[in-house]
């Protein structure tokens, strides 16, 4: 890569455990270095005691910040902007979306598997109150509805 200081064009692409970070064009180190600095946690910190809620059934994918907020208050019956979490997932189901008033303004998040699908609810409308852990689990492609432990203590002594 040739040296951002230097202003030249390059790439860096740095692999944390849960997520991936691709800088392509100049690179401000100063801006880089304050990046990296910041836990992954307080860049998107939910505040204790928001609620997160499944959309049961099938999104169009196509829709933004109105499309899904509309959702919220007409299907659900919900307000969008009371800071809770609702997360929506497309057709094929490997597409989610997450919506999220901060207290500033709407937040929408996607999250796309390359492989496998993400695990949603049978019910076709409706919503379905997840855990924080839960909704991992569910970014991470595993089956939040039945987790289970790897290893299991046979004996207590």
């Amino acid at each position: 890569m040739p040296d951002a200081a230097s202003g030249q064009e390059g790439s860096i692409d740095i692999q944390f455990s849960r997520a991936r970070v691709l800088v392509r064009g100049r690179v401000d180190l100063d801006i880089l270095q304050t990046v990296l600095a910041t836990p992954a946690s307080a860049m998107i910190g939910l505040p204790s005691g928001t609620r997160i809620w499944l959309a049961a059934g099938v999104t169009d994918m196509r829709r933004g910040f109105d499309g899904l907020a509309s959702i919220v208050q007409e299907k659900l019956a919900a307000d969008p902007f009371a800071g809770h979490v609702f997360v929506f997932r497309g057709r094929r189901g490997d597409l989610v979306k997450l919506l999220w008033w901060d207290g500033d303004g709407l937040c929408l998040f996607a999250k796309r598997l390359e492989r496998g699908r993400f695990i949603w609810p049978q019910a076709s409308e409706g919503s379905v109150h997840l855990s924080g852990a839960q909704l991992s689990m569910l970014l991470e492609g595993i089956d939040w509805r039945r987790p289970s432990r790897t290893w299991q203590p046979e004996r207590a002594a």
